[in-house]
């Protein structure tokens, strides 16, 4: 299944090398990625759509495995980067610092970042009791805190003026312009975060049973727990600098992962990972094709999809966390 959703990708990304305000051929396509000329048709392919596709589908996984590991951590459905804060607490210092501390390097927003989400998250998490409270008293203290750094961020937008518009089209979310060296630059965190949530697969499948089972079979949650939520944030702090705030991705991936049925943590963490990539993609094609020439940001696609999922999972009668090892 997930072989088939990361090839269903591939063919996503393909159709969006051929749309744009200038289409390709499909055989002009395929003669410019085996024969790089260096023509119009190379430098469209090779500089502009190729590395924003494939930015789209690394944070994409990112941004679902980091759901994935924030929803087992509090074994709580509506957990996600944007729904615990991360998100907010992500983009928050990052504005600031683009704004008040210009002469600060944007290699170093991904550290900003982290420290913002981390701080977001935990936050969110003492709200909740710990993150045991019921789902939508996670989802109420998360929302809260969110609002309120939403709110900060508002503050500094007003106070950065001729800077605002930039800012505003960051943070509307998107991949437009995203070049290989952003690309280069997002990928170490999403693989950190994902290739750490694989090697304590384990850990999560046992987390998943409850933390009382986890703990009788002499789980040490007072490291596993804040370890997990570091790698939970890696791939936020690596993707939100370069695309911005992207809506609903690590909501709804992992929950269609589980509707799947993978076998074990190891194949969900995959799954949600190829699924997350696939509906960045998805959504990075409808954003740049439905209103050609212009670009709709992909923050608007995927929270226009992933608003009535949202509703549709807090009004569910099976709206429920469960996990096996």
């Amino acid at each position: 299944m997930t072989m088939m959703i990361v090839v269903a990708a591939a063919i996503v990304v393909a159709g969006g090398l051929l749309i744009g305000a200038k289409p390709l051929q499909p055989r002009a396509l395929w003669t410019v990625l085996l024969a790089p000329d260096g023509k119009i048709d190379s430098i469209l392919v090779w500089t502009l759509r190729l590395p924003r596709s494939l930015a789209a589908f690394i944070g994409g996984a990112g941004l679902g495995v980091s759901g994935y590991l924030l929803q087992t951590l509090t074994r709580n459905p509506l957990a996600g980067p944007g729904l615990t804060g991360v998100t907010s607490g992500a983009v928050t210092p990052i504005v600031f610092c683009f704004v008040f501390v210009p002469w600060l390097s944007s290699v170093y927003y991904s550290l900003v970042g982290l420290a913002g989400g981390l701080a977001a998250a935990l936050l969110t998490f003492w709200v909740s009791r710990g993150g045991r409270g019921r789902p939508l008293h996670l989802a109420l203290g998360g929302i809260s805190i969110s609002l309120f750094l939403s709110a900060v961020t508002t503050y500094v937008l007003l106070l950065s003026g001729p800077q605002v518009p930039s800012l505003l089209f960051w943070l509307s979310g998107g991949f437009q312009g995203r070049s290989w060296t952003q690309l280069t630059y997002m990928t170490p965190w999403v693989l950190i975060g994902t290739a750490g949530a694989l090697a304590c697969q384990r850990v999560i499948g046992l987390l998943a049973l409850s933390e009382q089972a986890a703990a009788g079979m002499g789980l040490q949650l007072s490291f596993w727990k804040p370890l997990l939520l570091l790698l939970a944030v890696f791939p936020v702090a690596g993707v939100t600098p370069v695309a911005g705030p992207i809506a609903f991705v690590g909501l709804a991936a992992p929950h269609i992962a589980r509707l799947l049925r993978p076998n074990g943590p190891g194949w969900t963490i995959a799954l949600t990972a190829a699924l997350g990539g696939l509906m960045v993609v998805a959504a990075d094609v409808i954003a740049r094709s439905v209103a050609a020439p212009q670009e709709l940001p992909v923050g608007i696609v995927t929270a226009l999809i992933g608003g009535p999922l949202f509703i549709y999972l807090v009004q569910s009668r099976s709206f429920s966390f469960e996990g096996k090892a």
